[in-house]
């Protein structure tokens, strides 16, 4: 499933303007993983996107990627 965080974690590295404050962490269960992803207070905008397109378009190859392993993947910004 690293593929997946890792995909994900360039991605949003690449969005922000401090990408030193980016984290993600991975909770793996047996059927399902939790991406939990940690930006500045100011990137947060930029990561949601305007009406969330750019936080949905991420679910979106991430459910991609987890369902070629069986999967279900989730994304959150906490």
């Amino acid at each position: 499933m690293s593929k997946v965080k890792d995909l994900v974690e360039y991605i949003i590295m690449a969005l922000a303007d401090n990408p030193d404050a980016v984290q993600v962490s991975e909770i793996e269960g047996e059927t399902s993983v939790v991406l939990e992803v940690r930006v500045a207070p100011d990137d947060m905008g930029r990561m949601i996107g305007r009406e969330g397109r750019t936080i949905n378009s991420m679910r979106s190859l991430a459910r991609v990627l987890g369902a070629k392993t069986g999967k279900k993947v989730t994304l959150e910004i906490v």
